[in-house]
């Protein structure tokens, strides 16, 4: 499985790198849980809980912090 697709954080603007923070938090739960089923059967329960969709964000934001200094914060060469 591909967790970093492309094996690179490096993206060209930060809309690319907050898309690649969401998918990399997609697979992460992807790679937690592997079983399809079991990912669907919860979603229900997670989907309506404020602190579930609160830790949700979480994720994303370190996954988005991390591909941000990656891209040393997309600052300009001069």
């Amino acid at each position: 499985m591909e967790l970093i697709p492309g094996g690179t954080l490096i993206t060209a603007t930060p809309e690319e790198g907050r898309q690649l923070a969401m998918m990399l938090a997609r697979k992460s739960i992807g790679a937690i849980q592997p079983d399809a089923a079991v990912r669907d059967s919860l979603r229900p329960t997670y989907s309506h809980d404020p602190d579930s969709l609160t830790a949700a964000a979480h994720v994303v934001a370190i996954e988005f912090a991390t591909i941000a200094a990656a891209n040393k914060y997309w600052r300009k060469k001069s």
